[in-house]
């Protein structure tokens, strides 16, 4: 996606429009994926736990090598050249219950001094094409109840709630 534009949607302030793209990674942006995700990790987290950081860090890694290990794409968003945003997209992660065939997002994360501003919708569009040209009939995603303005994104483009991970600290 090249020449995607966003505004500010308070009213308040005048609309700006960004250049936004948006490009397959290649190795280059390896670093910039480990960092944006170490950065933002902590985000998929819910209240109900209270894990150390380092862990949680850990674990973004471990899940990154996974991915690497599956056929994949990984997505940058960047405005005026600047990377701002990335979306790791799984091109088949079978569902758990009825095993059929789907495309399934396994991270994402937007730079905090950019969101809401679009980039996210269209990293998630970019992401949807993918998973069409890939061929297969659905796509998934987990997101932490905690994070409103994630599932509003993902509400807005019209994923619906499939199962529910109910937790309880003993």
């Amino acid at each position: 996606m090249r020449g995607g534009r966003a505004h500010h949607r308070s009213g308040l302030a005048p609309v700006v429009a960004v250049e936004l793209s948006i490009r397959v990674a290649t190795g280059d942006d390896r670093s910039f994926i480990e960092s944006l995700g170490t950065r933002t990790v902590m985000d998929s987290v819910s209240a109900v736990r209270r894990p150390d950081l380092d862990d949680v860090v850990e674990n973004f890694e471990r899940l990154l090598n996974i991915v690497e290990a599956r056929e994949h794409t990984a997505l940058i968003a960047e405005i005026a050249g600047a990377r701002v945003g990335f979306l790791l997209l799984l091109h088949s992660l079978p569902d758990e219950v009825t095993g059929i065939d789907q495309a399934f997002i396994a991270y994402m994360a937007v730079a905090r001094e950019h969101r809401a501003k679009g980039i996210g919708a269209a990293l998630l569009s970019a992401a949807e094409d993918e998973a069409r040209r890939v061929g297969v009939p659905y796509m998934a995603m987990m997101v932490t109840e905690d994070n409103a303005s994630a599932r509003a994104l993902y509400e807005r483009a019209g994923y619906l709630t499939e199962r529910r991970l109910l937790c309880k600290m003993l």
